[in-house]
């Protein structure tokens, strides 16, 4: 076998308290297709910017490689990205997560989910998106002596997902740039007490807890200037019952209710309310998480 194709779902992080903890995989998707050659590198599928060897995909590839005491041999690479770039979903984690696992399948299965998440979470700093992308669902996640500890928590089947993707992007870079550098301890009980019970609140599909317990004092308070209109959104929003957080770092946003009727509702009042056009992408949680789709 020369040849395989990974799919890698996106995902949601932090979803409001859960800060660089909490994530979740959505029914979005980037494909990936590795297929060794005799020599070079080909990239295809992505801007012109992206087709050398920093190219994330690539990179994640030739690190389990490394690991794994392999030759890097030849190599193309066809990306087929469904995940919009720079907007809080998840689309550097999933060129990761396809680079890891496709170099694995591709050299015999060497390595264990884990031992992928440890060699991606080293490259991205924080296993946020990576452990969703990897184990599909609602995550949690910690790094412990440099390597990440992820547990898997339950969903109640009624929530449905509308992310809210502006015509803009964010870096990470600068999103995490506007944080303070120390924060109270109010702040830091605050969000544990409420990351705690907004995984209670998904579990039991309670929309006024999720409500409650989605609030935050560590990132949403700060990184909200970079998005203009946040304000006005996140009230309409709140109007309709919904849960609503910055996914990621932004600037998508995000609402988790269980009325079918949301999009429609937004669709009246959003564009009127904002300088932007905001696209509404109807999501639901993936279960699966990265996998192959073909080989041979």
């Amino acid at each position: 076998m020369n040849r395989v194709t990974i799919r890698v779902p996106a995902t949601t992080a932090n979803l409001g308290p859960g800060f660089d903890a909490f994530g979740c995989a959505l029914s979005l998707y980037t494909d990936v297709t590795f297929e060794e050659t005799g020599s070079g590198l080909e990239i295809t599928g992505c801007d012109e910017a992206f087709t050398g060897p920093d190219n994330l995909a690539y990179t994640a590839y030739c690190a389990v490689l490394n690991t794994m005491s392999e030759d890097v041999r030849g190599v193309k690479i066809h990306i087929d990205a469904h995940i919009p770039t720079c907007r809080g979903l998840g689309s550097s984690a999933a060129l990761l997560v396809a680079g890891a696992m496709g170099a694995n399948v591709l050299r015999g299965r060497k390595l264990s989910t884990q031992g992928l998440l440890n060699i991606t979470n080293a490259m991205e700093g924080h296993p946020d998106n990576l452990a969703p992308a990897f184990y599909g669902g609602l995550t949690a996640s910690m790094v412990d002596g440099g390597l990440p500890v992820t547990v898997s928590f339950p969903l109640h089947p009624d929530w449905e997902f509308l992310a809210l993707v502006p015509d803009f992007d964010l870096p990470t870079s600068l999103a995490r740039s506007v944080l303070p550098p120390q924060v109270s301890r109010a702040d830091a009980i605050y969000n544990i007490s409420h990351g705690a019970l907004v995984l209670k609140a998904l579990e039991l599909g309670d929309e006024k807890l999720l409500r409650t317990a989605m609030q935050d004092r560590l990132h949403q308070h700060y990184r909200k200037k970079l998005i203009p209109d946040y304000e006005k959104i996140e009230a309409l929003v709140r109007t309709t019952g919904a849960g609503f957080c910055l996914s990621g770092a932004g600037p998508t946003l995000l609402c988790i209710t269980q009325d079918s009727q949301l999009e429609q509702k937004l669709a009246r009042k959003l564009d009127s309310i904002t300088q932007n056009h905001w696209q509404m992408l109807p999501l639901h949680v993936e279960f699966q998480g990265a996998h192959v789709i073909a080989e041979g």
